[in-house]
């Protein structure tokens, strides 16, 4: 049982959960609480970490019974946490690498989400998230973007980053030309948009650009775009959260996607 905080365990544990660099340096991160244990992948679990009072309960030792863990006491295990109530188990992830290529799962229909340094870990887990209910086939990043890593974007996502593939990219027009090879629109909903979003046809490969939180989409980011839409509203409001706007574009091309499929 690990009993100090100065163990070497729980140090590196707490580098895991607060600095990137140090999860890109061993390649893992880390979930806390037991829905996301539960929804690991068995084969990417490296080690788990319990409390002594998980452990104690036998309703909850069932679920580490076949699991590499360590027990740690209370009081450490609330050190190590970064949560305000802690449920008493976190784990180490293998993280999971994947190319552009890699996301395209059919010939026509992919949904693909472009984001340029979101910055927000709340907006980037709820895309990540809804992503996944609107069966986007994959999200690219630029470097800037926020760690997808991140403690507070892992629980926004709710088990989905376990589920809808991504990748960090610092060459972003090798990455356009690789989707526009495959026949892929590039589309970002712009202040120049002419058109509503709705009015344009996303039944085939579909990548949506979405913006900064503060700044939106820049000048060279935009003219990768093939279309430039617009998302109509009403009142005094200038532009939508990040991930409302994702959402948005995301299931006007699901819905399209479907209508088309049910006709075939």
């Amino acid at each position: 049982m690990i009993t100090s905080t100065a163990n070497a365990q729980v140090k590196n544990l707490i580098q895991i959960l607060n600095k990137p660099k140090v999860r890109r340096e061993q390649g893992v991160f880390a979930v806390e609480g037991i829905k996301m244990f539960l929804e690991i992948p068995r084969h990417r679990l490296v080690k788990t970490y319990v409390s002594e009072k998980f452990i104690s309960n036998p309703q909850l030792s069932t679920y580490v019974e076949k699991c590499d863990y360590e027990v740690v006491n209370n009081e450490v295990f609330r050190h190590i946490s970064d949560t305000v109530t802690p449920q008493g188990i976190l784990a180490v992830v293998k993280q999971k690498e994947l190319f552009t290529e890699d996301m395209f799962l059919k010939d026509r229909g992919n949904i693909f989400l472009i984001l340029e340094d979101v910055q927000d870990p709340g907006n980037l887990g709820t895309i990540v998230r809804t992503a996944e209910g609107a069966g986007v086939s994959g999200i690219i990043m630029t470097k800037n973007t926020v760690d997808i890593y991140n403690p507070k974007v892992i629980r926004s996502t709710m088990g989905a980053i376990f589920r809808v593939p991504f990748v960090y990219t610092d060459n972003m027009e090798m990455v356009i030309k690789t989707l526009k090879d495959k026949n892929t629109v590039i589309a970002a909903a712009h202040l120049s948009g002419k058109r509503n979003y709705f009015d344009e046809d996303f039944t085939g490969n579909t990548a949506f650009i979405v913006g900064n939180e503060s700044n939106g989409i820049s000048e060279k980011m935009a003219s990768y775009a093939d279309l430039l839409v617009k998302i109509p509203m009403r009142g005094k409001v200038e532009s939508l959260n990040a991930s409302v706007a994702a959402s948005i574009l995301m299931y006007e091309a699901f819905r399209q996607c479907e209508k088309c499929e049910k006709k075939i």
